[in-house]
């Protein structure tokens, strides 16, 4: 389907490594004809790794989507009943907000926005990047995939060997995701597997 002129909430989370791999995608998302609305969380805003500085991120994504990032409870709160989003999608989720998510937790402007987002009966799309999805948060990421109006990335372990509990989305599905999303269908299949070199023989 085309995704000419839809609303897309785009959420970034502190999965700093992982922000070379969702960058392209947000680009694919403006090419395809989307407006994007970019938010992100207080420490994507504020926190500098050995990935890059806050700052640079937030003026790249600001570049790609030609807006301002929603930085504050306040700015996301509106995209509920005033600015309604035809799709929010979350990429990367770290294992912290998808916790607080599922546990219905709402502390940052990304999350906000998921529940704006949810409140009209809307798609959310998450792209996870955790290192413990299949360890304590395991019930967390179950039970967001059980729930209503939230979609799934495609994906699977990235390090089976060294990071045995981890699993990060495949963020070459996002579009894909995005356009079964908003068809209330979520992309098949969801569990993939990564390709490695360590591979148990």
């Amino acid at each position: 389907m085309s995704l000419e002129g839809k609303r897309i909430g785009f959420g970034f989370t502190a999965s700093h490594c992982t922000y070379d791999k969702v960058f392209p995608q947000l680009e694919r998302l403006v090419e395809a004809g989307a407006d994007v609305i970019p938010i992100v969380t207080y420490t994507v805003r504020t926190t500098d790794t050995k990935f890059g500085k806050a700052a640079d991120h937030v003026a790249k994504i600001e570049s790609i989507t030609g807006k301002s990032v929603i930085t504050t409870m306040p700015e996301a709160e509106p995209l509920g009943p005033k600015l309604p989003l035809d799709c929010m999608v979350i990429a990367p989720l770290t294992g912290n907000s998808l916790s607080k998510m599922a546990n219905a937790l709402t502390d940052s402007p990304v999350l906000m926005a998921a529940k704006a987002t949810m409140r009209n009966q809307n798609p959310v799309v998450l792209g996870i990047a955790t290192n413990d999805a299949l360890g304590l948060n395991g019930v967390n990421l179950m039970r967001l995939m059980a729930s209503k109006f939230i979609y799934f990335i495609p994906y699977g372990q990235d390090d089976p060997i060294k990071k045995p509990n981890s699993l990060v989305a495949d963020m070459d599905y996002l579009l894909d995701t995005v356009e079964h999303a908003i068809q209330h269908k979520q992309l098949q299949p969801v569990i993939i597997p990564h390709e490695y070199d360590n591979m148990v023989k």
